[in-house]
């Protein structure tokens, strides 16, 4: 009967009224669930019980081969600079170098094609290179990438109008290819933004122009200073703020997914910080019937986009 299965709908009212536990799991990515159980850290530990070390480690740091060089505007090495090159990165300049007795036609390869593709290409000593270099692996080329023109937080508000809006916002993800993925998934549905933090956290480097296969270019993205802030701030926009952890005690076929919805998503490790989970109105996680823990973050950001999209566009409710 229909009177008899609105009463087993929870009401987006009854979770800011406190039904679902605002304590902070590790994130949505899998679980059965641990009936909302707090997590209580111990002294002196962190979420998983590590002692304290100081700021985490960025991810990539240590992997073999030409990568970005963490935190700056330049790239290094050949196979990165291609990478920069194909998919579509600003390039402000480059510097290569000097052509030696015998020409390196790779290299030779790679400074025409940044010449073709309107970048400035300065020859210079291997000296240069080498203090430029975070780890001694140029081979040859360093190129400077022109700033990414982050948007405002009020840009991603404007960008919801007045209706149905998804505002992704990640609680300190900091892998690069997760966070472009993330991205190119909350383009794909046609959210409003994508709300990150300003420090300990992925920006927009080589790495997500690449896995966001260009998305970065079509979405606003918003670097803020304090989340739990931004979340005060979309809530006053009409935002129901959704922590996906897998200890909330509701499903995500059974939580409020529709409408205007800022979907907040933990870093990889840790989870939603427990200043930001106290901000949230209703928590969700994703049933799971398999042995394996849980899927990444960027993998479940995509699950439950797709839910708030159907729910939109079908004008599906909470399952009874």
């Amino acid at each position: 009967m229909p009177g008899e299965q609105a009463d087993y709908r929870k009401s987006r009212a009854d979770y800011r009224a406190g039904d679902q536990s605002r304590t902070p799991g590790r994130d949505v990515r899998g679980g059965k669930g641990k009936g909302g159980r707090p997590f209580r850290p111990a002294p002196g530990k962190g979420q998983h019980g590590e002692k304290n070390r100081g700021p985490r480690p960025v991810p990539g740091a240590a992997r073999r081969g030409p990568q970005l060089r963490e935190r700056t505007d330049l790239i290094e090495g050949r196979r990165a600079v291609e990478e920069a090159l194909a998919c579509g990165m600003p390039l402000r300049s480059a510097l290569v170098q000097e052509r030696s007795g015998e020409r390196d036609q790779a290299l030779e390869k790679i400074a025409a094609r940044l010449d073709e593709a309107g970048v400035p290409v300065e020859r210079v000593p291997r000296a240069r290179l080498d203090a430029l270099s975070s780890h001694g692996a140029h081979q040859g080329v360093v190129v400077r990438t022109r700033p990414f023109a982050y948007a405002e937080l009020s840009d991603v508000i404007a960008a919801a109008g007045e209706g149905d809006a998804l505002v992704v916002v990640l609680d300190h993800v900091t892998d690069q290819g997760n966070f472009g993925a993330i991205v190119r998934t909350a383009e794909v549905v046609g959210a409003a933004g994508v709300v990150v933090a300003k420090a300990r956290a992925a920006s927009v480097g080589v790495g997500a122009y690449k896995t966001s296969a260009g998305a970065v270019m079509h979405l606003p993205i918003a670097q803020v200073p304090n989340l739990a802030r931004a979340l005060d701030e979309l809530k006053a926009a009409g935002f129901w703020v959704c922590a996906a952890t897998e200890h909330a005690t509701e499903d995500v076929w059974h939580a409020p997914m529709g409408g205007r919805l800022a979907l907040v998503m933990g870093s990889e490790g840790e989870g939603i910080s427990r200043l930001v989970a106290e901000k949230c109105d209703f928590a969700c996680r994703l049933p799971q019937r398999g042995r394996v823990e849980s899927l990444n973050v960027a993998q479940a950001t995509t699950v439950l986009c797709y839910e708030w999209l159907r729910r939109v566009e079908c004008g599906g409710e909470a399952d009874a």
